[in-house]
């Protein structure tokens, strides 16, 4: 029978509840059980496909083209397993939902309420993993803080799912904050008390505190929390801030927090955590013998959040080229004709971000013109490669106006083009390429060298495509289409032949790099760009 832990959080948020949900699925995987994390949100956006990168961070899609929580991010880079839409689930979709099956008539003629209709709803979904008979444990991470009014229906399905499921096959972890108050010099439980005494106004008991904190727990503090939070005392577990979420794992390991999951679940421990590979890596990370600066050039750069996956891959592909990769920010709005060689000073190469809408379009064409000019090593995501695209239909064969249908839809030369199917959509939620679409490479292009196959796969989220009209002329002036899609003829990668590294992508290679799996086109990247800098410093 699937075990099921919930992880809910208290005091504030950006506690980090996504990594320890991530790092004890991490230790039970390593165990041998197979396990699944999911996250219910409790905004009523139906995903976070339709939000501001600043109000949220990166959009992160998976697989099945499920548009989700950048948390589903920190889910897979650390299982290295794939999660899908049923991993993420909002107020939103519950609600819409209910409301669907109301107008249906399901409900035959009663009354709806939150409880037991929307609660039903949410506990009907926090199980659907686990009814697959894929899993031994699934971990539910509540977002939000407990207190906020729009988590309340979430807090009370897990009080009425623990009930129902019965002892020994659930627990709740409660994430929270014990703060130091340096004009005192002292630990302050009293947070982690309200916080867990609201928990207990709410039903719910927890069986495990995890308390992020900038100070080690004495014993003295641990008995506190333990006697006034109705905890055993080897259930408060220590989470102090750590130099990367890398070594969360190993610091929930020391702390015991898998066996005490697991002997209050009722598990046997199988055997000890094999981290073999996770300590490789980590000690690869923590031990560079060379490093490279590399310049991420985007339009959300003042929330790094925004491009979680592509600084997480940098850590993932540093790791491999034993190189430590410093990620220097930089908004394309600041970027113009005249100040990109100064811009741009200093960086052995240069990533030009996914986005959406104009705002920093020229910043971004002037970075390309400059870097594929100069041969510093390139590379472009999704609106990165566009960009490639636009410079260099206007730069390289003279069409002026060349430009997106997206930034300008009277360009006499639109050599990125809306697809056919999207032309008539007006719902913005949901609607674009999104989710695996396979991609056929040409042997003999850097794109063959650096992947070693011919048959890939990569994750979308876009709505405009290279216009295929132009594909001739743009191959005879050397920038040549060396991906494509088998079923579409659509154009995924560009590469230029005369450059040490230009290469992008229409697809998010960013979303498949793993700890255990470094996406070889940032590896390459990362290698070129190191290559670059020792030529230079010769």
């Amino acid at each position: 029978m699937t075990k099921y832990i919930f992880v809910t959080g208290g005091v504030t948020s950006s506690l980090g509840k996504g990594i320890i949900a991530a790092s004890l699925a991490k230790l039970l995987q390593a165990r041998g059980f197979k396990v699944t994390i999911q996250k219910f949100d409790p905004y009523i956006n139906i995903d976070p496909g339709t939000l501001n990168p600043y109000e949220h961070g990166e959009c992160y899609v998976t697989e099945d083209g499920a548009e989700t929580d950048l948390d589903l991010g920190h889910y897979e880079r650390f299982l290295n397993v794939p999660t899908s839409q049923a991993n993420n689930v909002t107020t939103g979709r519950i609600y819409k939902h209910v409301i669907e099956k109301e107008r249906e008539g399901a409900y035959l003629g009663k009354t709806v309420q939150v409880i037991p209709h929307i609660t039903d709803e949410i506990k009907r979904r926090m199980q659907l993993l686990g009814e697959t008979g894929e899993y031994d444990i699934v971990i539910t991470e509540l977002g939000g803080t407990v207190g906020d009014i729009e988590s309340l229906p979430f807090i009370e399905a897990v009080r009425q799912l623990r009930w129902e499921l019965g002892n020994n096959d659930s627990l709740v972890i409660h994430l929270t904050l014990v703060p130091y108050l340096a004009a005192a010099g002292e630990l302050k439980t009293k947070p982690t008390q309200h916080s867990v005494k609201t928990l207990l106004e709410y039903g719910v008991q927890p069986d495990i505190l995890v308390c992020r904190t900038e100070h080690k727990l004495n014993q003295d503090i641990r008995k506190k929390l333990a006697l006034f939070c109705n905890v055993n005392i080897n259930a408060v577990i220590e989470s102090i801030d750590a130099d990367t979420i890398y070594d969360v794992p190993l610091l929930m390991l020391k702390e015991q927090l898998d066996k005490t999951v697991l002997a209050k679940l009722k598990l046997n421990n199988k055997n000890e955590p094999d981290l073999d590979n996770w300590k490789t890596f980590l000690g690869r990370l923590k031990n560079p013998t060379n490093e490279v600066n590399i310049g991420l050039v985007g339009k959300y750069v003042e929330l790094p959040d925004a491009y979680k996956s592509i600084a997480e891959a940098f850590i993932h592909a540093g790791s491999a080229n034993e190189t430590k990769v410093k990620v220097k920010y930089i908004a394309a709005e600041s970027v113009n004709a005249t100040n990109v060689a100064e811009k741009l000073k200093g960086l052995d190469g240069v990533l030009v971000a996914p986005g959406f809408g104009e705002r920093g379009l020229s910043g971004k064409l002037d970075t390309i013109k400059y870097i594929r000019e100069n041969k510093v090593p390139f590379f472009g995501i999704c609106l990165g490669m566009q960009c490639a695209v636009i410079e260099f239909g206007r730069n390289v064969l003279g069409l002026t106006d060349a430009n997106s249908f997206e930034m300008d839809g009277d360009t006499e030369h639109p050599v990125i083009n809306l697809m056919e199917e999207q032309k008539n959509i007006k719902n913005m939620g949901g609607t674009m390429r999104l989710g695996a679409y396979d991609c056929d490479i040409k042997k003999g292009t850097k794109a063959f060298s650096i992947y070693g196959k011919s048959k890939i796969s990569e994750r979308h989220r876009h709505r405009y495509e290279f216009n295929n009209a132009y594909l001739e002329q743009y191959e005879k002036a050397g920038m040549v289409a060396s991906g494509l899609n088998p079923m579409t003829g659509l154009v995924e990668i560009v590469e230029l032949k005369d450059h040490p590294f230009f290469v992008a992508g229409q697809f998010h290679p960013e979303l498949k790099s793993t700890v255990a799996n470094p996406h070889p086109l940032f590896v390459s990247f990362v290698a070129a760009s190191l290559a670059n800098k020792k030529a230079t410093t010769k």
